[in-house]
């Protein structure tokens, strides 16, 4: 399928090379540690919601299933699965607004955290932001979540002097 059509061919530079799925999603492997990273499937939404959980993702007043369905009937947003060998092993959602890009539920399984996984889909969710023309990328993240900002720090991730503010 033209889903699995795209590969990483370099260790530090993603390239796509053919054909991309749904909205111009690719799929695409890292051959250095062999991840498979797609479009997320029907078959995957209990895995990928599970991993959520095992990540601590998930708080009471975010339905995980009405963000998955929400995300895969806009075509403006992805979600991907990182898959080693068979294993559901990361997500990443990412999406835009057509000013900017937006990461929401980067997640790697805790016994996989360190291997590079979440590193791979931060950037892949990049590429494929900065193939729609999107111009700058941006995520929030809890303040509780220490761990997670340097995680970002360390990909050149800034923190911008800005309050969020939200309603409903």
């Amino acid at each position: 399928s033209s889903r699995w059509a795209s590969i990483f061919w370099a260790t530090t530079a993603w390239r796509s090379m053919t054909a991309p799925g749904r909205n111009g999603a690719r799929a695409t492997i890292h051959p250095s540690f062999k991840m498979r990273i797609r479009p997320i499937e029907d078959d995957d939404v209990a895995g990928v919601t599970a991993l959520w959980d095992r990540c601590g993702l998930l708080r009471p007043w975010n339905d995980p299933m009405s963000d998955i369905r929400f995300a895969r009937e806009t075509k403006d947003s992805e979600i991907f699965i990182g898959l080693d060998d068979k294993a559901l092993v990361a997500t990443v959602m990412c999406g835009h607004d057509g000013h900017r890009g937006w990461l929401y539920y980067l997640a790697v399984e805790p016994d996989r955290q360190g291997e590079r996984f979440g590193r791979a889909m931060v950037r892949h969710a990049e590429d494929r932001l900065r193939g729609l023309g999107v111009p700058k990328v941006e995520l929030m993240i809890r303040k509780t979540n220490t761990g997670i900002v340097r995680f970002y720090g360390a990909l050149g991730y800034e923190t911008e002097p800005v309050v969020t503010m939200s309603r409903w």
